[in-house]
């Protein structure tokens, strides 16, 4: 893009960032070689990009259109990548927009992306020239780039498509584009490493018996919302390791191997003094036996997990609350409770409509099950 174009699309965004974007859209473009939806779109992306990812919150940065952004990685899980991986050659076989690529490269000497949509690809390479950022930047499809490879790289990262030709949201790694069952060999033929980001709503046990040489698997949430699940191949003989991370919080990482939770029983116990509640990283992981053994706590029941001690444990990877039980009559009309339930009869609307009571304040109203019945517990949430 040229620098004239670029100069009236800055000054354009500068001056109508606040505007409203529906009117502006029924408005005639004030440069003939711009259109007002083009013009519209670096404001959206402007703002897409102060929240998702503000090392592109600058002069000259060209955003693509909704879809693109809403599939791209945050600034924040593309950044923790980073850090596991380095090498001399990098090839990013499905570029996107590029974040990803932007950091994971960052401590590789030679930089290639694959990308089929032309246009995506001319915005990449605009912006990584602007960021002073260099690579090789090739227009083809994965498949015929493939093909007709003859490279060998030290990392290879991908991250395929899910949504079917009738855009429908798919899930199982068979359903993919590309399908990474198909092409594992392939991949693994011209790297020793292979990085793939798949959907938060990916079954691990799934994932595990479907792929070969799946060295570890990060689950990654930010603000403990599940955004990806990343797994590693690379050879070995043993379990994978399973790392759960909850970005932009206090809470430490939670570690294991999956025979760890093969091999663990939980114990279970009534409500006591304190209430754990896991992240949705390590919820996802689905190690429920092995958060009670290897903390020392009681779970409430099989189906509900949440756990409970008596004394204050440390260094949990969730929220803690210090809290009573209480009986249900005593709950007063109008009081104020953050409500959670958890393998409960009733759910937080209809609780608090049957209680009459309101969203908000300090405190919270926990509904659980555990194997002796229901319980209301009223407490705090522990920094």
């Amino acid at each position: 893009m040229n620098q004239e174009k670029l100069n009236k699309i800055r000054v354009f965004v500068a001056k109508y960032k606040d505007a409203d974007l529906h009117s502006l859209l029924l408005k005639k473009s004030p440069f003939p070689e711009v259109s007002m939806q083009e013009l519209v779109q670096q404001i959206k992306g402007r703002k897409v990009a102060e929240k998702k990812f503000p090392f592109l919150n600058q002069e000259n940065i060209i955003f693509p259109p909704n879809l693109n952004l809403e599939q791209a990685s945050s600034q924040d899980t593309a950044d923790f990548k980073k850090q596991f991986f380095k090498g001399k050659k990098f090839i990013d076989l499905t570029c996107g927009f590029g974040i990803d690529a932007y950091f994971l490269s960052q401590n590789f000497e030679e930089i290639t992306l694959i990308e089929q949509n032309t246009e995506l690809l001319d915005i990449v390479k605009h912006n990584w020239e602007v960021l002073g950022r260099k690579a090789n930047f090739i227009n083809q499809k994965l498949e015929d780039f493939l093909k007709n490879n003859k490279e060998h790289f030290d990392l290879i990262y991908l991250d395929p498509a899910r949504r079917d030709n009738h855009n429908r949201k798919v899930f199982l790694l068979e359903d993919l584009s590309p399908n990474i069952i198909e092409i594992q060999e392939q991949l693994s033929d011209i790297s020793p490493e292979i990085l793939i980001k798949l959907s938060p709503l990916i079954d691990i046990q799934h994932l595990v018996s479907s792929l070969k040489n799946i060295y570890k698997i990060w689950i990654i949430a930010v603000k403990n919302e599940v955004k990806e699940v990343l797994v590693y191949l690379k050879k070995t003989e043993n379990q994978p390791e399973i790392s759960c991370i909850n970005l932009q919080s206090s809470e430490p990482e939670f570690h294991f191997n999956l025979d760890d939770e093969k091999n663990c029983q939980s114990e279970f116990s009534t409500p006591k003094k304190y209430i754990y509640i896991p992240n949705n990283s390590v919820l996802k992981s689905g190690a429920f036996n092995l958060v009670s053994e290897k903390f020392g706590l009681k779970k409430l029941h099989q189906n509900t997990h949440i756990y409970t001690s008596e004394e204050k444990i440390e260094h949990f990877p969730g929220r803690i609350f210090e809290t009573e039980e209480i009986n249900s009559k005593a709950i007063k009309k109008g009081e104020q409770f953050n409500i959670i339930t958890k393998n409960f009869p009733l759910k937080p609307e209809e609780i608090k409509k049957k209680y009459k009571i309101k969203d908000g304040g300090n405190q919270y109203l926990i509904a659980v099950k555990s194997l002796s019945g229901n319980h209301f517990l009223v407490g705090k949430l522990l920094d």
